[in-house]
């Protein structure tokens, strides 16, 4: 099986070349961006928030498929925010998980002061400007995708427009790419080759990872005691989307799974 991750980012950059192959992105932030609302950190809010999660809006993937495909942000991004996120993970990819940049728009305006994720796989510049404009506090860089030089370029060009980078890893040797100290390093527990997710890969990773790091463990977080697991080995953060977009509440599934852990 060709690796699903590579595919994503091969049609990401025809993506954003097709609807942004220049710089007005760019353009257009300069000038609006004095008339922006102020981020929020979202690596602060994970070491602050009971829980620590970031629960993710989400439609569907290309593992699950159909997850809760008639899902609208304006109902779950308040669901969320009452339920206790320490911060909401948006998937603005259309073609793979049914998201939209709109999603996060929308979201912006009903967050508060919960820090916005902007969950998509960032191939170019152009890309964080567009963060930035629709009301991300942080933006997920995957190492797998990027260079070391396109990681270290991404994350300061966050960090010079107000944001946090997450910088996701799967494999141990993908920290080698990483010559920067990152506001939040996540492990993906999800194989994008086999589709496999396994909470164990995080605890198995977490003895090789730099002690001084905000930790997010990723994906297949399925009950509370998985969370305890994961917290007690030494994650901060975690990233949760299925097990709260696969019921009919999720907002009132984040609250119990919070009350559980706490």
């Amino acid at each position: 099986m060709n690796d699903i991750l590579q595919k994503i980012a091969a049609n990401k950059r025809r993506e954003v070349a097709a609807i942004d192959p220049g710089d007005r992105a760019l353009q257009h932030l300069i000038a609006v961006y004095d008339k922006l609302p102020d981020t929020h950190s979202m690596a602060a809010s994970l070491r602050s928030t009971p829980g620590g999660i970031i629960a993710e809006f989400k439609r569907r993937s290309p593992s699950k498929g159909e997850i809760f495909p008639m899902a609208d942000v304006a109902e779950v991004i308040p669901q969320y925010v009452q339920g206790g996120a320490a911060a909401c993970s948006v998937l603005t990819d259309t073609r793979y998980f049914g998201g939209a940049s709109t999603d996060l728009a929308v979201a912006r305006t009903l967050a508060g002061g919960v820090p916005l994720l902007r969950k998509d796989f960032v191939v170019t510049p152009a890309q964080i400007y567009n963060a930035r404009l629709l009301g991300a506090s942080a933006i997920l860089l995957i190492a797998a995708i990027l260079t070391p030089d396109e990681l270290e370029q991404y994350n300061n060009l966050a960090h010079t427009l107000g944001m946090e980078a997450l910088v996701e890893i799967h494999d141990i040797s993908e920290l080698d790419k990483i010559n920067f100290h990152p506001d939040m390093l996540g492990v993906n527990n999800r194989d994008l080759s086999s589709f496999h997710t396994d909470v164990n890969h995080s605890m198995e990773l977490v003895a090789s990872l730099p002690a001084d790091t905000l930790l997010v463990a990723e994906s297949g977080i399925k009950t509370p005691a998985d969370l305890c697991r994961l917290r007690d080995a030494g994650f901060t953060g975690f990233l949760i989307g299925e097990a709260f977009m696969s019921t009919p509440e999720p907002g009132a599934t984040l609250k119990k799974f919070i009350n559980a852990t706490v």
